[in-house]
């Protein structure tokens, strides 16, 4: 069975989906690459979305740093690779994507690929792609938009060059 709920965030809705026990997207309504066609199912029957939105509350105040909801993320295998690598970036630190590519064991040059995978995460906040900046220390691309990157760095801790904890 699968179910849709949108509901408000401090940060706009965001639109949960659920597949039978998995949450299977999380998404800023509108954000690139959202799943168009989604479409609320009222009020949440699903205890992962329940799980999910709970969650994501307490994260937004202050009080989650880690996330318990079962998750089912569809995607090739080098996008499950990246999505797996980015829930190791702990609460609070935050890489590069080259850093992320060598974690992953891939050449540094295949850094532009591990950012194609990490702007297509179906379940973002929750897999942090937000806490991948450029080599730079700049925000880069954030497929939520890079107000609303910014705005979990700064929950996380601030994104301040000094405060940044690069792998």
């Amino acid at each position: 069975m699968i179910e849709c709920h949108i509901a408000p965030s401090s940060l706009g809705h965001l639109a949960y989906r659920a597949e039978d026990d998995c949450l299977t997207g999380l998404f800023f309504v509108g954000q690139k690459h959202f799943l168009t066609g989604l479409i609320d199912t009222g009020p949440p029957k699903s205890h992962v979305i329940v799980m999910a939105k709970e969650q994501i509350a307490e994260y937004f105040a202050g009080e989650r740093t880690v996330f318990s909801v079962p998750l089912r993320l569809n995607g090739t295998e080098f996008q499950q690779r990246v999505w797996a690598a980015l829930q190791e970036i702990p609460f609070g630190a935050f890489w590069t994507y080259g850093d992320l590519a060598r974690r992953m064991g891939v050449a540094a040059g295949a850094s532009r690929a591990v950012g194609g995978a990490n702007g297509r995460n179906p379940v973002g906040i929750i897999v942090p792609c937000h806490r991948v900046i450029g080599a730079d220390g700049e925000l880069t691309g954030y497929a939520g938009g890079v107000e609303r990157k910014q705005h979990l760095l700064t929950l996380e801790g601030g994104p301040g060059r000094a405060q940044l904890t690069l792998f």
